[in-house]
């Protein structure tokens, strides 16, 4: 066997498993991407909520970045949960030294609803993090806090997701549809200007920590290993629609996917 692609995610913990930097190293396996992680955070979570979170000093998150990138490049790269202000212009500076394909998960707010990051570091997110971003994975509520109103009809996504390529100067953005009633139907707005909608049925039930984490991470996986944005949101969807269908059932509140999954 050759090399491996690699992928690196820089984020939060998740104890229980179901999101974080846990659920993309599992995603990232299951797409046979070696996965690496750099931890920001420290939270005590699980399917009911967050307890605690613990912030790393800033100088440990610099060692570990400086680690990884003096001995092996990844081919794609991910950001989720980044809680603070010098936090974000730190892994900014960082990144905006490597020329490959960066996911960003703009992470502001858990299944459960607790908020996992400041208002200042939603706008440090805003400005140094989202141009250079090769794509952004926002859900509903966080696509309403990039473009600034309420997103409750098609025509509100269209125009949430040029807002936000505008306004921000992103490459592309995904606005997930897990949120809305009726089918999963997820948009894309490539660079181009072109749209392209992703739909899948809408599973019933609880299973949903983690999901957005998951997705992210599996697109990653796929850029790392040199499939086009297109391919990657394809599989990436055929693969949270099945991890969600999957769900192997734990816990006692909003339970994790199945990250051991095959398409």
């Amino acid at each position: 066997m050759g090399k491996l692609p690699v992928a690196l995610t820089i984020a939060g913990t998740d104890p229980s498993g179901g999101a974080g930097v846990m659920a993309d190293l599992k995603s990232f396996q299951a797409r046979s991407v070696y996965g690496m992680a750099v931890v920001t955070s420290v939270v005590a979570q699980n399917t009911l909520g967050v307890q605690k979170i613990a912030h790393l000093e800033l100088d440990m998150i610099e060692a570990q970045l400086a680690s990884v990138f003096s001995d092996i490049q990844p081919q794609a790269i991910k950001t989720g949960m980044l809680a603070q202000v010098d936090m974000i212009e730190l892994v900014a500076d960082s990144l905006s030294k490597e020329k490959v394909p960066y996911v960003l998960d703009p992470v502001m707010v858990a299944s459960s609803g607790d908020h996992l990051i400041s208002q200042e570091a939603i706008e440090a997110l805003k400005t140094r993090l989202l141009p250079l971003a090769t794509l952004v994975t926002p859900n509903r509520a966080e696509a309403e806090v990039l473009a600034g109103f309420a997103i409750d009809t098609e025509d509100a996504i269209l125009k949430a997701g040029y807002t936000i390529q505008d306004r921000y100067e992103v490459s592309s953005v995904i606005i997930k549809g897990g949120h809305f009633k009726g089918q999963a139907s997820d948009y894309l707005f490539l660079e181009n200007g072109q749209v392209i909608p992703y739909v899948s049925e809408r599973i019933p039930g609880n299973d949903c920590h983690g999901t957005g984490c998951t997705f992210a991470a599996v697109i990653t996986a796929e850029l790392a290993k040199g499939k086009s944005l297109q391919e990657a949101v394809a599989i990436a969807k055929q693969f949270i629609t099945k991890a969600i269908k999957e769900a192997p059932k734990l816990g006692n509140g909003h339970g994790p996917v199945n990250h051991i999954i095959t398409l």
